[in-house]
């Protein structure tokens, strides 16, 4: 339930979270919900919402649904479920009697484009433009109950990756967990491809590390290399014609950037990858003395902790 005051140019947020996956819902059509907060890359101004929105009570003082058409579990808002209210100061106690109408102006990704500071796509102006070039195919096996990527499904190793590299591995055949990690080499554009239509899809992927330029979103099947969304959250879609593309240069070394699935029981069951970028500068770096805490603190964890 949110409760704000019918003063005009009054200002309120409607959610504060803008390290979210995703939160998107409707609003009465009357209101105007703009776009705070999404990630630290500068935006245009846009009357579209994803999280963080602030919207000005200048409506009359009512009752208003704010709803979402949930695209798994149980749909529609019978009882309630997936809906909240939006009543304003002095409003009685009741629901809120404005029908579900369509979205004024649909939330899609490739629409929202960054600020002209931003930094101007890297690589080559077609697909497959980077230096490097990954496919990753997402699979599942019904047997064992897991996902794979590139047929290699990701087990948590026993020694962290990081510790792996200090330790001298640098090549991905070296590292654990075996067809999980790949290595990246430093200060070279990077172009990830992701088909979509996978069981369990949408999946919502997560680098660590790194912002990125989605050159291709899910549900488009255009690329855009002038001003494509900068995210370091990506959707696969749902469609098997879906192939979600990203773009990032490898400037921040470091010992592992994950891609991962933002939801932790997908996490669990497989679905992540490794990236160790630029191992060799890592090899070579001295490290300060508090690092070597961490490894006794790792061997420490439970299994449950782990």
């Amino acid at each position: 339930m949110f409760y704000i005051k019918g003063v005009c140019n009054d200002r309120h947020y409607l959610n504060k979270h803008p390290s979210l996956t995703a939160v998107c819902f409707t609003l009465n059509p009357q209101f105007r919900l703009v776009l705070n907060g999404k990630s630290p890359s500068y935006t245009l101004p846009t009357s579209h919402l994803e999280h963080s929105q602030l919207s000005t009570a200048v409506q009359p003082t009512s009752n208003y649904w704010i709803r979402t058409v949930a695209n798994g579990g149980t749909a529609g808002f019978d009882n309630g479920i997936n809906s909240a209210i939006l009543r304003y100061i002095g409003a009685p106690i009741e629901d809120p009697s404005t029908p579900l109408t369509a979205s004024v102006v649909p939330l899609l990704e490739q629409n929202l484009h960054p600020a002209l500071r931003e930094p101007r796509v890297p690589g080559l102006p077609v697909p497959g433009g980077a230096d490097v070039n990954l496919h990753l195919a997402i699979a599942f096996d019904f047997t064992s109950f897991k996902f794979t990527i590139n047929s290699a499904e990701f087990i948590p190793p026993t020694a962290p990756v990081l510790l792996q590299i200090l330790s001298g591995a640098q090549s991905a055949t070296d590292l654990l967990p075996a067809g999980s990690v790949y290595t990246l080499p430093p200060n070279k554009v990077i172009e990830i491809s992701i088909p979509g239509g996978s069981i369990g899809a949408p999946h919502p992927f997560h680098l660590h590390g790194h912002n990125f330029h989605v050159i291709r979103s899910a549900g488009n099947s255009t690329y855009n290399f002038i001003n494509p969304p900068i995210r370091d959250v990506v959707s696969t879609g749902t469609d098997t014609a879906d192939n979600t593309t990203i773009r990032f240069v490898t400037d921040n070394a470091g010992p592992c950037v994950p891609l991962l699935f933002h939801i932790d029981f997908h996490l669990e069951i497989g679905l992540a990858i490794v990236f160790a970028e630029d191992t060799g500068t890592i090899v070579k770096s001295k490290h300060p003395p508090a690092w070597d805490k961490l490894c006794p603190i790792y061997d420490s964890l439970t299994p449950d902790q782990l």
